[in-house]
């Protein structure tokens, strides 16, 4: 355990942080370098040899790309891919290209294409707009009160089709090239002039296809594509009007680092196409840098600009964990201050205007100027503020703590719940016109066992510290929709991290905070669900296809971080000194390196049930601090005779 903390400590940043690697999706890359050829730009020397050596280095053995870079192809990443290399300069005739159309082209080339790769293609000019399914800018003039206005969305998921829809309704293309013409006669199993781009719309290769479009969606797409063929001249400016006006909203609350990668690159597509070489592209192209990540086998884009402030909390709750804190004071004092740094001091301008939900007090996933709090980012670093406190470690103010609970609390969905960055604005059945064809769970925002744990462990943290504080009800609700999402099976179904291991660590401990004891009922199932999972070698083991199953799937070997969230769940439950989490803390020391840390393991990150995502920080964090929890439990129940 210590030499697993004195890794952690090495590989801190200077600011206090721990910032590490935030990628594994495969079409991020892709969409940066073409958001950039649509204006007429190309990455740099070395960031352009990095990203192709990291496209080169994740292709897949059959010539696709996955959605990740431990998935399987898709049509979606291969072509997306395919294009990125051509527009970075590879031939057509490279070896790795040539396997990549024999693999794409049978099963439809680009034709076949999830929505979003169709989007790009056609902002490129190698796809035609008449082949999308319609994103009408006029949405966003639909009356508030409708319960399928844009606003209701998911965050993530509006800010993503609000530049879409703009450039959709400006049918926006990059200027034609002889590249392009080939690409043209490259993506498809059939002349580009003989495409029945109608019948292209709902085209999607079974590879593709994990969130089928039903019959609503499809109606829904025929009445859009019939207003297409009508719609007003004079509505369709004021539609694009409106969304620019709220892409500049978002675009300045955020300082341009925009909430995610693809929303990055469409706004900044946006202001190249309604203000060439204005301030705005500038400001874009600033921050661009933000979201590159540099790996051993090259260059690529993180699915965020960091997930530095989400780090930083659980680093230093295992640091205080080990008890070591009398050796960490100078680590733990730097984390300190960069959690004062990154709270969120303001609302953002105009927030009603920009359907925002108010920021004051809460914490976000990276970094203060990303703009964007969230419940559980808020939760994880107030619970590791009031860890510093008895240490005189915490910087952050009372007044400040006292804005991030009621940050937390505002938060808190009807349901008992909480939801990622807002309170649930649109009924679950949006989710019935998902268009992504990819992703599942987009359209909506609802609460998450993960978060809502977060929050009432938080909410129990600060009643802890200040037992007058009026919470105790917010807990109850929240422990409430705990158990209720428990599965008969004992577990909990993780929607952030993979899978069961990591949804049953947060059911377990949210329980625990809200006051259940060892021989609760829930604690109970949850134990028995564990240890019916444990390997024979006393580690466990999850994949990320038990996200898109939803359903526990074992991995090839043990995995250290599945394994510390199994630990740290028996633990919470009382079952410091059971011979299951014997047998996990035996695994895991047995597992540890030399030097400290655990070897590489399969992405344990997942979001939108179907994507793989890298946290490189949760190899250093969970297991020194599994081992500390389940050693210092044991030690004092041996103690005490219990």
């Amino acid at each position: 355990m210590r030499r697993a903390l004195d890794v952690l400590a090495r590989t801190q940043e200077a600011d206090g942080s721990w910032k590490g690697d935030y990628s594994g999706p495969l079409f991020l890359g892709p969409v940066h370098v073409a958001g950039l050829y649509v204006m007429g730009r190309t990455p740099e020397g070395p960031v352009r040899d990095g990203m192709v050596a990291f496209m080169r280095a994740h292709q897949n053995a059959d010539g696709g790309w996955g959605l990740d870079v431990e998935s399987p192809s898709l049509v979606f990443t291969s072509v997306l891919n395919y294009v990125a290399l051509r527009l970075l300069g590879i031939g057509a005739d490279d070896p790795g290209l040539v396997r990549a159309r024999a693999w794409f082209l049978p099963r439809g080339g680009a034709l076949a294409s999830a929505s979003w790769g169709k989007s790009i293609l056609a902002l490129l000019g190698v796809y035609e707009y008449e082949g999308l399914a319609p994103v009408p800018p006029e949405l966003w003039l639909l009356p508030r009160a409708l319960p399928f206005h844009p606003s209701r969305l998911w965050c993530h998921c509006r800010m993503v089709y609000l530049p879409m829809g703009w450039l959709y309704g400006r049918r926006a293309r990059a200027r034609e090239a002889p590249l392009l013409a080939e690409l043209r006669r490259e993506l498809y199993p059939q002349p580009y002039a003989d495409v029945d781009w109608k019948a292209a719309r709902g085209r999607v290769a079974p590879t593709d296809g994990y969130s089928p479009h039903g019959l609503a969606l499809r109606a829904v797409h025929r009445a859009l594509a019939l207003y297409e063929r009508f719609h007003s001249k004079r509505l369709r400016a004021r539609a694009l009007d409106e969304s620019l006006a709220l892409i500049r909203g978002e675009d300045e609350a955020t300082h341009f680092i925009c909430i995610g990668p693809i929303n990055k690159v469409l706004d900044m597509v946006v202001w190249h196409v309604a203000r060439p070489d204005g301030p705005e592209v500038r400001a874009h192209l600033e921050r661009l840098p933000d979201y590159l990540q540099h790996t051993s086998k090259g260059i690529t884009v993180n699915g965020y600009n960091s997930s530095q402030l989400w780090d930083t909390a659980f680093a230093v709750q295992a640091l205080v964990a080990s008890g070591e804190t009398a050796g960490s004071r100078d680590t733990l004092a730097r984390a300190g201050r960069y959690l004062e740094a990154q709270q969120v001091l303001e609302d953002s301008p105009d927030a009603a205007r920009h359907y925002r939900h108010p920021s004051r007090g809460g914490w976000p996933f990276s970094t203060r100027a990303h703009g964007w709090p969230i419940s559980d980012c808020t939760a994880e670093a107030l619970k590791a503020c009031l860890l510093l406190e008895p240490l005189g470690l915490n910087r952050v103010p009372r007044e400040r703590l006292e804005q991030a609970v009621a940050f937390i609390l505002s938060l808190q969905n009807r349901d008992g719940g909480w939801a990622t960055y807002e309170r649930q604005r649109g009924p679950r059945w949006l989710e019935r016109f998902n268009p992504s064809d990819v992703f599942a769970g987009i359209m909506v925002d609802p609460s998450y066992v993960e978060c809502t744990s977060a929050c009432v462990q938080a909410l129990a943290a600060w009643r802890g510290a200040f037992p007058d504080a009026p919470v105790a009800r917010p807990i109850a609700r929240g422990a409430d929709f705990l158990r209720r999402q428990q599965r008969p099976d004992g577990g909990w179904e993780g929607s952030w991290g993979v899978c069961f291991s990591y949804g049953t660590w947060f059911g377990v401990t949210g329980l625990v905070a809200a006051g259940a004891r060892a021989d609760d009922s829930a604690l109970r199932k949850a134990v028995a669900f564990l240890k019916a999972h444990q390997r024979g070698d006393g580690s466990w083991s999850e994949t990320i296809q038990a996200c898109r199953e939803r359903r526990w799937v074992e991995g090839r070997s043990g995995h250290a971080v599945t394994t510390s969230w199994a630990l740290l769940s028996l633990v919470a439950a009382g079952e410091a000194d059971a011979d299951a989490t014997r047998r996990g803390v035996a695994w895991l020391r047995a597992w540890q390196e030399t030097e400290g840390a655990w070897p590489p393991e399969p992405l344990a990150g997942v979001f939108s049930r179907t994507c793989a995502i890298h946290y490189d920080a949760y190899l250093r964090i969970f297991p020194p601090w599994a081992l500390a929890l389940a050693e210092r439990r044991a030690e004092a129940l041996r103690a005490c005779g219990g």
